[in-house]
């Protein structure tokens, strides 16, 4: 005998029972999937951000700190590095590059951070998707999602440690902070690198120690007198070869400023230890992102751990609410059963039909939960980009779909209790009740 027809009966006849035990389901399912596939997101984004910084140095202080500041660009109050140092790593044969990262100000609550150029195209690797990258004081390249336009002019602020605007939006902080006299000139804008690189602002470094009155590290400073940057940054547009002022490494000037965090590319990866061991000591701080990165998904961890623990015990206590509500369903159901057998139906067919109906019931929760887990994970995803400016990729994998599974398997055994129930039932008993 066919007992599909008989199931979907059951199904239709249970009206809000069965939504009810199907949504219980998916919320245990939905819990679990977004908690594992986010985790994952974030420790992807958060490592392909880190990509363009093999070797951080610093002064001596928190590695975590200096990592948040240079690769998110969250910008905090750090101790400053000898400028001296950029010109000593830029003569070393174990680098490749060598790039000084300076920030400080902002403009309409994006960073401005001061560089070289040849880091802001990543050393080659990334071509501007407008204009150019930028070639003297008072030019600016824009991230992806900084909402400036080419040619307009940018009034630097100073930042005020605690005081962290929208994105795209001004303050009366902000504004009372301003370096008045002093503008950028918009000359590029960099493609989306899915990174907090892409809401900041890229300056030429020489930009930001002039404006905060420390020279540009150049001989030509001492001489020139006050910099055309000082009154209006050089016109979008304008050619390279006009610039009076050469920027960039080497620094020539008797003086050069320090700088927070200096950014490496070693050679290789022995130089890579090399560098590091050498300039962990007298001094400065060396590390790789990776270490600092390791020890941060180790707390994630412990965390997505706890969560993780939470929701099996919250899916324990689901599951168990579920089996009293199909026991409690198949009781409500014993007159049906008791009729099928009194016209010839078997105990087995009885039993098939019993434990049919709680298994689809299971098996459409589990899969509605991954659909739940996929809407909340991008949802989740969507909230922490806004936040951070990292690219989040969540996606469904075996890692989610093995606890779906193992759900299911476990609540299909669950329902071989009332399906036996209703085989053990008498026929007489089952047609008083």
């Amino acid at each position: 005998m066919n007992p599909f027809p008989m199931v979907l009966a059951d199904l239709r006849a249970l009206r809000w029972t069965a939504p009810a035990i199907v949504l219980l389901v998916a919320l245990a399912i939905g819990t679990g999937v977004a908690i594992a596939a986010q985790e994952r997101a974030l420790r992807r984004g958060s490592a392909a951000a880190a990509d363009d910084f093999d070797l951080i140095i610093g002064a001596p202080g928190s590695q975590t700190q200096l990592l948040m500041s240079t690769v998110y660009v969250q910008p905090d109050a750090l101790p400053l590095v000898d400028g001296r140092l950029l010109n000593t790593l830029f003569k070393d044969e174990r680098v490749a590059q060598v790039a000084p990262i300076a920030f400080g100000d902002v403009s309409r609550g994006y960073p401005i951070v001061g560089t070289t150029a040849a880091f802001a195209g990543r050393w080659d690797r990334i071509k501007p998707s407008e204009g150019r990258l930028f070639a003297a004081e008072g030019e600016a390249v824009l991230g992806a999602d900084v909402l400036y336009r080419m040619s307009d002019t940018i009034t630097p602020s100073h930042g005020v440690a605690g005081l962290v605007a929208a994105p795209g939006q001004t303050d009366a902080e902000e504004d009372s902070h301003r370096h008045e006299g002093h503008g950028y000139t918009v000359v590029g804008r960099l493609p989306r690198l899915g990174s907090p690189w892409d809401r900041a602002i890229l300056v030429p470094i020489e930009s930001v120690w002039e404006i905060h009155g420390l020279g540009n590290g150049h001989a030509s400073e001492e001489t020139k007198g006050d910099s055309p940057f000082w009154k209006q940054g050089p016109a979008a547009g304008s050619s390279p070869a006009g610039a009076e002022e050469r920027i960039g490494l080497p620094f020539d000037g008797k003086r050069v400023p320090g700088v927070p965090a200096i950014v490496v590319k070693p050679k290789s990866v022995a130089g890579a230890y090399q560098l590091r061991a050498q300039y962990r000591q007298g001094g400065t701080m060396a590390f790789f992102p990776a270490e600092v990165l390791v020890s941060l998904y180790g707390a994630l961890g412990n965390i997505r751990d706890i969560l993780v623990v939470a929701s099996a015990l919250n899916t324990v206590l689901i599951l168990a609410s579920v089996l009293l509500l199909l026991l409690a369903v198949a009781g409500l159901r014993r007159r049906r059963y008791a009729v099928l057998r009194a016209i010839g139906a078997p105990r087995s067919y009885v039993m098939l039909v019993v434990w049919l109906g709680q298994v689809t019931l299971m098996t459409l929760g589990c899969l509605l939960g991954l659909g739940l887990g996929a809407l909340a994970t991008q949802a989740v995803s969507g909230l922490v980009a806004q936040r951070t400016g990292l690219l989040l990729s969540p996606a469904i994998g075996l890692e989610e779909l093995l606890p779906a599974l193992g759900l299911a398997l476990i609540g299909s055994l669950f329902a071989l209790v009332p399906a036996a129930l209703a085989y053990r039932q008498q026929v007489v008993a089952g047609l008083r009740g």
